[in-house]
């Protein structure tokens, strides 16, 4: 033991008279945990606040039932089985909004919930019975209350004009979630006689025999364990947030990898010193571990922290979109538990030990006599090169068999990691290769040196240079979908919203009286009812939305493949228009038809239309309007666009709210309605921007550590070259170049990869995670941006060794020649 402390001493010392390589090692290590634990934290509190929200009715093992189709069914179910025994509390839940903001209604009968249920301490506490008695208590967490900007005893107005009782803090009630007593959100929400779930008791269990013979097929099962429609449709966001946090981590590991390698380059005399004097390859080998665990504690610990306040900074954002892609309310509370610690270092453990187990592999495998000469480990890696070109070559080989092979997500990235690995392996390779082309057709003596010391130092740049070439793709690949996604997007909404009003009614008594006001005034030229209803379709999540035969939807609704005549068809036959995202989901197309379920019976549309529905995960269906009033019984019968000369739209408005008041629930215009999408969109990828950020930043740190531990090492090539009469500056120039020279190699090969990373994510990844594929975009100006910003992280990474280069002293140059080299 104690020779393996003294070993560990003697090891430690490396660091003190090297801390400039220590200080890359600790940050690189940092970066790249701060960066993976920082994504783990934004995925963790989103699934967090999912399990919150369902465990208010499937906490404690119990079992829900909910509509076939989804949405809402009658009451008269709740007492039907009642009547026959089985153990049901109703609940009823609804979006609202107060402040400007959305919020989930939740109602629930206290009196009946089971015990088991999170929000069972509503029929035991006193504050919690006066649900019932007198004017009722509204109930909602502290961290609600703060973001609906409202106090303990507040009484609210939702935007349907029902005031809400008085609110109390209550820590069990879900993230962005208001709880009140059945009957008042039935009210809040217009919705009488109406429920979402029945909550079976948890001291019973109801199997499908029975429950069909009590309520026929209205009602499905849905087990404790079974997962939420919200958490499938947000697997994909998560999947993608996963895919940048282990990008994030391989770059950062890259710094790690070099400056380990490096240093053992540097320790190799003192190895040999160890091993002669005694010390045994297991006692190294302990030691040596015992570092990496100090090195996995101090970094691994620093980067956690880190990715915390990323995580805290990040989380607004995140929240932000989830709520407004998938209506998911999220925790803005950061909430951390001991597994995320521990696999925050776990994460820095494997990363250091991967790091460090090639160096020390190569070190116990070269000769005695070989460890006594620094250059060796350098020498070594041109060996691998024709292995690490084999390796590469498997990589895109099997980047394009998990092409050919599956169409999902997992596939998708797959194809995009291999792709990235493969052309990452060739870089070295190929500017090798390069180098050495220029070796054999250079004709003066210092270019011949130029290229074959170029070939010296990509042994120790080639970490980092692959680092810098991921993150120049990912800028131009990510950047590239974004950036059309962004003008598809904004060209879509352009011919999707054309009415120039939208608003919602309070009510449908409320939306007829409504209408027949607007049907006067000879400023609205078209009064277009937007009804919609929800249905499931292979256990599916759909909307169904109602078109009114217009010449708007003709003139502008986009349309990826229809019939000739789908308008004449979609008014006069049971036909229907299919999302994009719900026809490759069912795996159907123009022509077929699909059995769409309705509150009576399955009724059988004919497709005659496929469109696009960028920025929705639910699938959706688009009929007639009085087709929808036929088989939908409970279709909204609130929402509604009107066509509006454009100088009359705020007078028109402001009459409306000046004549029906409460009566509308919501009214924008169509400028409003394309801010907040265009808002949505930014926000959704504000995260990917900041990760994209980040990334590029790493790789810069990974080139100057590189360079910085290089600084030294490069002394015994630069000196014999200065001792013959090339002056100190001339040789600092020539490095400049060779090193700018390297980052413009790595971003002409970035190029091409980020179009083809483009390619995957709109051909591939979108349209598996989203259900739609877009239009494949491309910026040459961005690419010449991104081959700036190489050069200019190039020349920033290599100022402080170039300009230690030309100012070292003519001592510490003629020194080299002094050690045993």
């Amino acid at each position: 033991m104690r020779q393996t402390l003294w070993t560990l001493a003697a090891l430690l010392s490396h660091w003190r008279r090297h801390p400039a390589n220590l200080a890359t090692l600790v940050v690189g290590l940092a970066v790249a945990t701060a960066l993976w634990s920082g994504v783990q934290a934004l995925n963790a509190q989103a699934r967090r606040s999912y399990d919150s929200a369902a465990a208010v009715f499937t906490g404690g093992g119990t079992q829900n039932l909910v509509a076939v189709r989804g949405g809402l069914f009658a009451q008269e179910l709740f007492v039907k089985l009642r009547r026959a025994g089985v153990k049901v509390s109703p609940a009823l839940e609804g979006a609202a909004r107060v402040n400007e903001k959305n919020f989930r209604l939740i109602g629930v009968e206290p009196l009946t919930l089971p015990m088991a249920s999170t929000l069972a301490p509503l029929r035991e506490t006193k504050e919690a019975t006066n649900i019932l008695s007198g004017e009722g208590r509204s109930f909602a967490s502290n961290q609600t209350l703060r973001d609906l900007r409202l106090d303990e005893g507040a009484r609210v107005t939702t935007e349907r004009g029902f005031t809400l009782p008085p609110l109390v803090a209550m820590e069990e009630a879900p993230p962005g979630a208001i709880v009140v007593d059945i009957g008042a959100a039935q009210k809040a929400l217009d919705r009488a006689q109406r429920l979402s779930r029945l909550i079976v008791d948890g001291e019973t269990r109801v199997d499908a025999a029975r429950l069909g013979e009590i309520a026929g097929d209205a009602l499905r099962i849905v087990e404790p364990d079974e997962e939420s429609d919200l958490s499938r449709l947000t697997d994909s966001f998560h999947l993608n947030l996963t895919a940048f946090g282990l990008l994030a981590f391989l770059v950062g590991f890259f710094i790690v990898n070099a400056s380990f390698g490096l240093a053992y380059e540097q320790r190799l005399p003192m190895v040999r010193t160890l091993r002669a004097l005694g010390v045994p390859a297991h006692g190294l080998i302990a030691a040596m571990l015992i570092e990496l665990l100090v090195f996995t504690l101090l970094a691994g610990g620093a980067g956690l922290i880190c990715g915390y306040f990323i995580a805290a900074a990040l989380l607004p954002d995140v929240a932000a979109s989830l709520e407004g892609l998938y209506g998911a309310q999220v925790s803005g509370r950061l909430a951390l538990d001991a597994r995320w610690w521990l696999s925050g270092f776990a994460m820095a453990g494997a990363g250091a030990t991967l790091a460090a187990g090639s160096g020390l592999s190569k070190t116990l495998r070269l000769p005695v006599l070989s460890v006594a000469r620094p250059i060796a480990w350098r020498e070594a890696h041109h060996r691998y090169l024709r292995r690490q070109g084999a390796l590469a070559t498997l990589s895109l080989i099997a980047a394009v068999l998990a092409w050919r092979s599956a169409d999902t997500l997992e596939a998708g990235f797959a194809v995009i990691a291999f792709a990235l690995l493969g052309v990452a392996l060739l870089l070295p390779v190929a500017l090798a290769a390069l180098l050495r082309l220029g070796e054999r057709l250079a004709r003066h003596p210092l270019a011949r040196w130029f290229f074959a010391d170029g070939r010296q130092e990509i042994a120790g740049l080639s970490l980092a240079l692959m680092a810098l070439l991921l993150a120049l793709a990912t800028n131009i690949g990510v950047g590239g979908m974004v950036e059309g996604f962004r003008r598809t997007f904004t060209a879509w909404l352009d011919e999707r919203l054309v009415a120039e009003i939208y608003y919602e009614a309070a009510t449908p008594a409320d939306a007829r009286e409504i209408e027949d006001w607007a049907r006067g005034r000879p400023e609205v030229a078209a009064i277009l009812p937007v009804w919609r209803t929800k249905t499931r379709i292979a256990d599916w999540p759909v909307e169904v939305m109602g078109m009114a035969p217009h010449e708007t939807y003709a003139a502008h609704f986009p349309l990826i493949d229809s019939r000739q005549d789908a308008w004449r068809a979609l008014r006069d036959e049971d036909a229907v228009m299919i999302s994009e995202q719900l026809a490759r989901r069912l795996g159907v197309s123009l022509g077929e038809t699909i059995d769409i379920p309705t509150p009576n019976e399955n009724w059988r549309a004919r497709i005659v239309g496929v469109f696009p529905d960028y920025g929705n995960p639910k699938g959706q269906l688009r009929v007639d309007h009085a087709r929808l009033a036929q088989h939908f019984s409970d279709a909204s019968g609130v929402h509604y666009s009107l066509r509006v000369a454009p100088g009359k739209i705020a007078a028109v408005m402001e009459d409306m709210q000046a004549r029906f008041g409460a009566k509308i629930a919501r009214i924008v215009d169509n400028a409003e309605v394309k801010k907040i999408s265009t808002d949505i969109f930014e926000r959704t990828f504000t995260v990917t921007a900041a990760l994209n950020t980040l990334t590029l930043i790493v790789s810069a740190i990974a080139l100057f550590a590189s360079l910085l531990t290089l600084s030294n090492l490069r002394l015994a090539q630069i000196a014999p070259v200065w001792a013959v009469g090339v002056t100190r500056r001339r040789l600092a120039a020539l490095e400049l170049l060779r090193i700018l020279l390297f980052s413009a190699g790595a971003a002409a090969l970035a190029i091409p990869l980020g179009l083809f990373m483009t390619w995957a994510l709109v051909a591939i990844v979108n349209v598996a995670a989203f259900g739609w594929r877009l239009p494949m975009h491309v910026f040459p100006a961005q690419w010449a941006q991104v081959f700036v910003v190489a050069l200019l992280t190039a020349l920033l990474a290599a100022i402080a060794p170039v300009a230690r280069l030309a100012r070292s002293a003519p001592a510490e140059l003629l020194k080299v020649f002094a050690n045993e080299r």
